[in-house]
């Protein structure tokens, strides 16, 4: 008998418990359609089941828990699900490095060739840098390595000489060339029974004191010095006797010849010159002269 009334008395609990969870499954619809009807001119809202039901979940009664322990039930409290899902779908902000702006690389420069001028070329055809030839030597060099046999390295200093020394006594550089043809056919370490040496054929002992007192006695087969002091001796002819035609004559020791050949021969040699250097104009200046 008190066993089936103890029966009776669980049933009842069970019931009660059962009308609770109904009471609190209704409650937590209401809410829902209250929340919906509340936001439904902000937009759409969503309300999880799980949020109601922890905010009107029913703790057992004291009667409840004891009758679940005489059965040896174990009773579990409600859990807050709110707070565990908030804790599981909470995520600390990232912060991210700022990306370093782009740094344009500096802009590369050329360097400008040198061009020199067509301008400058035809006011000064010899018109050159330090040891260049000009446009004109520089053809007269090619005819001379073909035609004499010697190499540009063996004749450039000595045209580079000409052009310099021409220019500051006031020759035309292919005259001083033409003498060079004439005197030792381009051959630096020429020497004559007379003992004149070198390109321009110049006698040591005649022009001392244009060679300077330390220049030794094999000074004069260095293309430069040769050419240097060939020039000097015939700028010194031509200030002695006031032609061209003289001075050539006085250079090469002929001045009583009345036929001036060495000077028909130099000025021959040089107007062949002229023509291969690219002149248009090809007449000398003794012929210019008469």
């Amino acid at each position: 008998m008190k066993h089936a009334t103890r029966i009776k008395a669980l049933a009842r609990q069970i019931g009660g418990i059962a009308v609770s969870l109904a009471h609190g499954a209704a409650i937590s619809a209401g809410l829902m359609g209250m929340a919906y009807v509340a936001n439904a001119g902000e937009g759409p809202t969503q309300v999880q089941f799980s949020d109601t039901f922890v905010e009107t979940a029913v703790e057992p009664t004291v009667s409840e828990l004891a009758m679940a322990s005489g059965l040896g039930l174990r009773v579990t409290p409600p859990m807050n699900l709110a707070l565990v899902d908030t804790e599981r779908r909470y995520t600390p902000p990232i912060t991210l490095a700022p990306v370093p702006k782009a740094v344009p690389a500096p802009a590369l420069k050329l360097a400008k060739p040198v061009v020199k001028g067509v301008e400058a070329l035809g006011a000064d055809p010899f018109a050159q840098d330090d040891g260049e030839l000009s446009v004109e030597m520089a053809r007269v060099r090619d005819w001379i390595t073909d035609t004499y046999r010697v190499s540009e390295n063996a004749i450039e200093p000595a045209l580079a000489a000409a052009e310099t020394h021409a220019e500051e006594l006031g020759f035309d550089p292919l005259l001083i060339v033409a003498i060079m043809a004439v005197e030792s056919s381009f051959n630096t370490r020429a020497v004559s029974n007379m003992g004149a040496q070198g390109l321009m054929q110049v006698i040591p002992r005649y022009h001392k004191d244009k060679l300077g007192a330390n220049r030794g006695r094999n000074a004069l087969f260095d293309p430069e010095v040769n050419v240097r002091v060939g020039a000097l001796v015939l700028h010194e002819g031509l200030q002695r006797y006031g032609s061209m035609q003289r001075a050539l004559q006085y250079y090469n020791g002929a001045l009583k010849d009345p036929k001036a050949r060495y000077t028909r021969k130099v000025m021959a040699l040089k107007k062949r010159l002229m023509t291969i250097a690219g002149r248009t104009d090809t007449r000398t200046s003794i012929e210019l002269a008469g």
